[in-house]
């Protein structure tokens, strides 16, 4: 019967082709025997011929492998979120490592390891003796160091195809090369390190690199205590880590381990009697599926997990360049301790569950920030990390350059408090009254920052929500209720820049990174598309009396050899004066107690927020804090696809939906549970006069808008007709707002509540 070769063993090759392979693995042997003979020759002559380079000094790569290893993401307390790694590799030390797999990789390997120099002479010529007699290429005749070496080279190719092949082509010269790094890497590093290393960089199939992830993945236990039997199948694989794969094939995996413990019996590393005894087992597998990447994330962290990946990949604090940055990521060895609170996790992820379903046809994202460190201690969403139906990849609660959306998500009256914030920090009083009718033309023009103002060519309108709606109206109830047009007025008055001035101090950028375009729409009405984080990071200035600083996902990082890496730390910086935050926190506790957002009000310390809903309902936002944390949630469709009315929800029906009646709950769930056990501290509130209290207004509790405040379906009481597009064609200026996938449909306004 012939004999069976692989596609390395010259099948297929002609006599002449053999007789080619064969000269040069002779030549081969003769130069390399001659070289160690006469080492004064240098590379003899072969490096005249461009086959080898010089070889003054030994590479630092190969002293100490910058090898591939798994990092862990852990949480705040130390809990473990997710292992990522590019290759799954652990490193340890020789004494970790069973004595009997360190006599089986050199009984099949290299058994005159311990014997021979760089290069085994008597292996050279027993491969040419073999193959002489076979007529082609049947054995090889690589030591223990000189594999080790090709696998550095292979290593540091990394998945670069075009690197790859140059660390493994079939050339004299690159067979050279590594037998010239070999004599040297013995010198320098002694038989038992290179064995250690070897054992570390090389791959046992089942995406296992190196000794200890083998002994995980198949016998999920330590190297150190493998048996004899265990050993050899592990040793037996390294030839062929798919032909001999014992979870595929176990009959051909245990014919290789048995070789393998026939051949430690013969070099007497084991007796005959131990050979025998271990080939009569079973393999005794015990198979640890591979639990890699950030989808593998526990308490749903699977999203803050790629945000963290997203910022080392990123921020110029972990390389100047982004290819240095992604090489510390894919190298590994990282232990990533992070911000994200385990509490406030679990909290967020309750909240969701909850209120909205991973199948219902919009989604809901959820980020918690804690005020004054800009620690993230909580971020997820409805539809899970994956790639199947109701699962995604893009991360609602971040910027793009994060794996976020687009665009962000059009924040509607949300954006509010930013209008309020600039006028009052620019002279505004804290009572100023407009006329705030419920329907009214845009102004004629309104300044902006760069001295040429902002002109309503086309006749733009706007509207309140109800008709009911008609003022004048003072700034803390037309907070309250959320009118549209008072802002407009006061945005009129103050001017653009001043709410410019403001968002910037604030870190308000639009999903795509870029800044929040200076039209009345988007700098009263919320019609730019945000991230949550960007909302929940601008709301947390206010609870932190004025000063702004810039959300962290990361406490610390140490390497594989346990030096700590340098992480960026917050930065923050005063946006507006204490007084105006305490204004503001007034105004927005009025939110949360009386006026729109009463159903997201929590009721056993201070808090405030903002609802918000966007044109044709597609949106819809409640961003809030409390002294001591501040949290956004937005409702919506990614694809901004789907109007929210007559919508069910987490099993509940909506007539319409408000920023009040479904974001608002999810929101006050995920903050109860996060704040849970934690000091209640108060806001610093200042007293706003009531100016019209003795003017029998009549209109402050419901009056003629027919009901309480924020009751019933969430509106702020009575019924009112759908009020159909509040933004005319065109308002927008061509910017895009809303959605990911699909870059939404660039003209998500904003309603108010």
């Amino acid at each position: 019967m012939g004999k069976k070769r692989s596609a390395g063993d010259g099948g297929g090759m002609s006599p002449a082709q053999q007789a080619a392979k064969f000269l040069g693995v002779s030549v081969l042997a003769g130069a390399v025997l001659a070289g160690i003979a006469l080492p004064a020759a240098g590379a003899l002559g072969l490096a005249a011929k461009g086959s080898v380079e010089e070889f003054d000094d030994t590479p630092a790569a190969l002293k100490q492998p910058p090898l591939s290893q798994r990092s862990t993401i852990l949480d705040a307390q130390g809990g473990k979120i997710a292992t990522v790694y590019d290759r799954d590799r652990t490193v340890v030390k020789l004494d970790e490592i069973s004595p009997y797999m360190q006599k089986a990789i050199v009984a099949i390997e290299d058994s005159r390891f311990f014997e021979h120099g760089a290069i085994d002479a008597k292996g050279i010529l027993r491969a040419i003796n073999a193959n002489a007699r076979g007529g082609g290429v049947a054995q090889g005749a690589s030591t223990l160091t000189q594999q080790y070496v090709k696998n550095v080279f292979m290593e540091e190719a990394g998945d670069d195809p075009t690197k790859l092949a140059q660390a493994t082509q079939q050339t004299i010269g690159r067979k050279v090369r590594e037998l010239k790094y070999a004599i040297q890497i013995e010198k320098d590093l002694g038989k038992k390190k290179i064995l250690s290393n070897y054992l570390n960089i090389t791959y046992f199939g089942q995406q296992a690199y190196g000794v200890e992830a083998a002994s995980q993945r198949y016998f999920s236990k330590s190297a150190k205590d493998l048996t004899v039997q265990e050993a050899a199948l592990l040793a037996g694989i390294v030839q062929s880590p798919s032909r001999y794969d014992p979870v595929n094939d176990e009959a051909e995996a245990k014919k290789r381990r048995n070789i393998v413990l026939q051949r430690m019996a013969d070099v007497h590393d084991i007796s005959q009697a131990e050979a025998d005894k271990a080939k009569a087992t079973g393999l005794g597998l015990k198979v640890s599926k591979p639990q890699n990447g950030c989808i593998t994330a526990v308490k749903g962290a699977a999203f803050f997990c790629d945000y963290v990946e997203q910022v080392v990949k990123n921020d110029p604090a972990f390389g100047k360049t982004k290819e240095a940055r992604a090489k510390l990521w894919s190298r590994g060895g990282l232990t990533v301790r992070t911000t994200l609170d385990p509490q406030a996790q679990d909290s967020v992820q309750a909240s969701i569950k909850s209120n909205v379903y991973q199948t219902d046809s919009v989604a809901t994202a959820v980020t918690l920030v804690e005020p004054g460190s800009g620690k993230i201690l909580g971020m997820g969403q409805s539809k899970p990390y994956g790639y199947g139906k109701n699962e995604t990849s893009i991360n609602y609660s971040v910027n793009s350059a994060y794996h976020g959306s687009n665009y962000g998500f059009p924040t509607g009256s949300t954006f509010k408090p930013f209008v309020a914030a600039a006028a009052l920090e620019n002279g505004t009083p804290i009572t100023q009254q407009y006329g705030a009718p419920y329907q009214m033309p845009y102004p004629d023009t309104v300044q902006t920052c760069s001295g040429k103002p902002w002109k309503n060519d086309g006749g733009y309108k706007l509207e309140n929500e109800n008709e009911s709606e008609n003022g004048p109206y003072r700034l803390k109830e037309a907070m309250e209720k959320s009118i549209n047009t008072y802002f407009v007025e006061m945005l009129a008055d103050t001017g653009m820049c001043p709410v410019v001035k403001m968002t910037n101090k604030l870190g308000v950028v639009q999903g795509n990174g870029t800044k929040v375009p200076e039209v009345p729409s988007s700098m009263t009405l919320g019609s730019t598309g945000l991230s949550p984080l960007t909302m929940a990071s601008a709301y947390a200035a206010f609870a932190n009396e004025g000063t702004y600083c810039t959300p962290i996902a990361i406490e610390s990082i140490t390497d594989a050899n346990g030096k700590s890496l340098a992480v960026p730390k917050t930065k923050c910086s005063r946006a507006m004066s204490t007084q105006t935050a305490d204004k503001i926190n007034t105004l927005l506790s009025g939110v949360t107690d009386s006026g729109t957002g009463q159903q997201a009000g929590l009721s056993d310390r201070d808090n405030a927020g903002k609802t918000g809903t966007t044109d044709a309902r597609k949106n819809a936002w409640f961003v809030g804090y409390t002294p001591n944390l501040a949290g956004a949630v937005w409702v919506g469709s990614a694809s901004q696809g789907v109007e929210m009315t007559n919508i069910t929800i987490g099993g509940r029906y909506h007539a319409k939906v408000y920023g009040a009646d479904t974001p608002g709950p999810i929101w006050r769930a995920a903050m109860t549970g996060a704040l849970s056990g934690k000091e209640a501290p108060g806001f610093t509130m200042v007293d706003i006069p009531d100016l019209d209290k003795d003017k029998g207004k009549g209109r402050d509790k419901g009056g003629d808008q027919g009901g309480d405040q924020g009751q019933g379906d969430g509106k702020p009481g009575g019924t009112s007709p759908d009020p159909g597009n509040g933004f005319p064609d065109g308002l927008f200026q061509g910017q895009g707002n809303g959605g990911n996938d699909n870059g939404g449909n660039g003209n998500g306004g904003g309603w108010g509540r």
